[in-house]
């Protein structure tokens, strides 16, 4: 970046942490899990002219960012006087949200959530846990993060995520947040978590599979979730593209022998998942 265009970033951000005591707090969350379609539906969600986006996709204050605050936090969202603005003279109804895919998985994220924005819609989308653990490593081997093969990662995540984690309170534990390929595919003990602290009906669990087969049901469903009309002018679902912040080379199959290991590790987590939400995904 240009010594001028950070002058202006830093000059945005001051004016908008300035300015966080007239801002928004976000109406809902998409809480993750990575590589499961979170980018592609907040795109699209933030299409409908009742959603309003924030400053950036994934702020990731309530996990990493925490330390800089609740002025920081608010002056990542619009302005209540732009509030104001559409909801008088357009007569409509204005929300606003992010998209940080780490918040289901980190630990201390639901507690905080909880203490700031009790009453905050929640959106986990969840993805067989295989094909997201693949996929979240192919990922991060692309952004130049992991030098290991898939299997040799496997076999070393549960050390290298110890690393760091026992500052997870106050910092960022790179290896917890990069090289969780299976511990981030347990979902009911994450969802466990976040039970303890908000309603079922607070929070929407969407199987990302079924996002990507039918989005358009999966729209609907979400907007009627955050009491938000479906209108004639918001795109039709046909529309609909997976948003990828980075392209990368389409990977290697996965091996049948480490895809076999993989089915047994994740056996006992995915039955414990449908047992907890009542439902089967249907994940062999």
């Amino acid at each position: 970046m240009s010594p001028l265009l950070e002058i202006a970033r830093n000059a945005i951000l001051f004016y908008r942490e300035t300015t966080s005591f007239m801002r928004l707090l976000p109406n809902f969350l998409i809480i993750g899990s990575a590589r499961s379609g979170t980018t592609s539906l907040y795109n699209y969600l933030v299409k409908h002219p009742d959603i309003t986006p924030a400053l950036q996709k994934e702020i990731h204050f309530f996990d990493y960012n925490y330390q800089k605050g609740l002025s920081w936090y608010r002056g990542q969202f619009p302005s209540q006087p732009y509030k104001y603005y559409v909801e008088t003279m357009h007569r409509r109804n204005l929300i606003t949200g992010e998209a940080s895919p780490y918040y289901l998985f980190h630990p201390y994220t639901p507690q905080r959530v909880a203490q700031l924005l009790p009453e905050v819609k929640l959106i986990a989308l969840l993805r067989n846990p295989i094909e997201r653990a693949f996929s979240h490593y192919w990922w991060e081997v692309s952004w130049g993060n992991e030098h290991l093969p898939f299997e040799d990662a496997i076999e070393q995540e549960e050390k290298r995520i110890q690393v760091g984690i026992q500052n997870l309170d106050k910092s960022m534990s790179f290896n917890h947040l990069h090289f969780s390929y299976i511990a981030r595919g347990k979902y009911a003990e994450q969802l466990e978590r976040w039970f303890k602290y908000f309603p079922r009906e607070q929070c929407l669990i969407i199987k990302s599979e079924d996002m990507y087969s039918n989005p358009a049901d999966i729209f609907k469903q979400t907007l009627n979730f955050l009491h938000i009309p479906m209108i004639d002018r918001y795109p039709h679902a046909s529309s609909f593209k997976p948003y990828n912040g980075r392209k990368f080379n389409a990977y290697k199959k996965m091996a049948t022998k480490m895809r076999e290991r993989l089915i047994e590790i994740f056996k006992p987590h995915n039955e414990r998942l449908y047992n907890l939400l009542g439902r089967d995904f249907g994940w062999k």
